[in-house]
């Protein structure tokens, strides 16, 4: 056999392993896992919380390696959703966040609540990271011709992270 039939042959095999791969990733991408980088937050930091609340910052750490920053952006607007409705709920305060059909209210009024709410004490870093991951994920979710960048996500990790783990603490998550 020449050296072009070998080139054709571990070509074909090539493309063969591709397709079985692709395949595999295919079926077991349906459950998001946990990232190998961490690099807005750290898993350690929402282990044993809950479930939803894990995948939602696996999914923020693996958009950001993988360069999609707008749905990074999109996911920590997310996540700050859901841990303040958490610490309302945890605190027996959920009906000051419903709406007048009974469904949790839009991000921005929750923030507004949220600085409002005189049963626990916020952090001064919290209280104006508030306000800036909302905008960041707004305008990731909202405006057409925005397109969040690598250095728009840097600029708000330290606020998310403090704000997370402030949160978590008033949901009653950690101890």
């Amino acid at each position: 056999m020449d050296e072009s039939s070998y080139a054709k042959i571990a070509l074909a095999t090539a493309r063969r392993l591709q397709a079985a791969a692709a395949s595999l990733h295919r079926q077991l991408a349906s459950e998001v896992t946990a990232p190998t980088d961490q690099p807005v937050l750290p898993h350690s930091l929402f282990q044993g919380t809950r479930g939803y609340i894990e995948k939602i910052v696996f999914q923020i750490n693996r958009s950001y390696t993988g360069t999609s920053y707008d749905a990074c952006a999109v996911m920590i607007r997310r996540l700050m959703e859901v841990l303040i409705i958490e610490a309302f709920e945890h605190s027996a305060l959920a009906a000051k966040i419903l709406d007048a059909n009974g469904n949790y209210s839009r991000l921005e009024d929750l923030v507004r609540c949220t600085l409002a709410e005189n049963s626990w004490t916020l952090g001064r870093n919290t209280k104006t990271a508030l306000s800036k991951l909302k905008t960041i994920g707004d305008q990731s979710a909202h405006s057409r011709r925005y397109n969040a960048r690598k250095e728009y996500i840097d600029d708000i990790i330290v606020d998310l992270r403090v704000s997370a783990e402030e949160f978590l603490y008033l949901a009653g998550l950690k101890t």
